[in-house]
């Protein structure tokens, strides 16, 4: 861990930019992840993008312009809490973008991604998974604690209840948007210890994998010359 800590602090980390982008079922652990990868980080040099229905302002440009316009500058992290990814899963299911909209979507988004990963960008996506089961126990919980009940609505009821068409809409967005640049790391969310280690040391994986292959780091033998 010492080299990784290095690592975050080192000038060769200002080369390049990192874009972590979670999706998963609701109460899959998102938020909880998020909090514990920017636990350790330097609240200056991150930022968190939550991710809901577009603005008036947003409709009225191409699909990806809200996403390109907080893209990070070298040195600094964006985590984007749901993502571009709405366009092939909610829109999709829920019937707010045309179907010519969303099965045009996959390319655009590859493209996207691409362009972001060939100028430097260092782009890990988390797909947080949980069981039928294990969703719906979090939801009772949720429901039945005074403190914790804001966070389940309606609307999360009646999500669930199309589980089968967002699963479909899952496995079709993995096919299509699991690239070389930019794979899809799947989460095992059952387990929310597990869950939030596995996210954790993937960053860092995938970090430390990326800054050796660019030449930007040293191998990890060599950590500890790291200025």
């Amino acid at each position: 861990m010492p080299g990784r800590t290095l690592l975050t602090r080192s000038k060769k980390m200002r080369r390049h930019s990192l874009v972590l982008v979670f999706e998963g079922m609701d109460a899959a652990g998102k938020g909880s992840a998020i909090r514990r990868v920017t636990g350790a980080l330097d609240a200056r040099h991150y930022r968190i993008v939550p991710v809901a229905a577009p603005t008036d302002e947003e409709r009225a440009h191409p699909y990806l312009w809200r996403f390109w316009r907080r893209i990070p500058r070298p040195g600094f992290l964006t985590i984007f809490d749901r993502s571009w990814y709405g366009r092939v899963l909610v829109e999709r299911v829920e019937g707010f973008a045309t179907e010519e909209q969303w099965r045009r979507a996959y390319d655009e988004i590859v493209r996207f991604e691409g362009s972001l990963c060939d100028e430097g960008m260092v782009l890990i996506k988390f797909w947080l998974h949980i069981s039928d089961e294990e969703q719906l126990h979090r939801f009772e919980e949720r429901q039945s604690k005074p403190l914790k009940r804001w966070k389940l609505n309606d609307e999360d009821w009646r999500n669930r209840k199309q589980r089968g068409a967002y699963l479909e809409a899952v496995e079709e967005m993995f096919e299509r948007t699991d690239h070389p640049a930019a794979p899809w790391d799947v989460i095992e969310g059952d387990d929310k210890r597990f869950a939030r280690v596995k996210v954790i040391e993937t960053v860092c994986d995938r970090m430390e994998a990326a800054m050796v292959e660019r030449g930007t780091m040293p191998k990890p033998g060599d950590w500890h010359r790291t200025k």
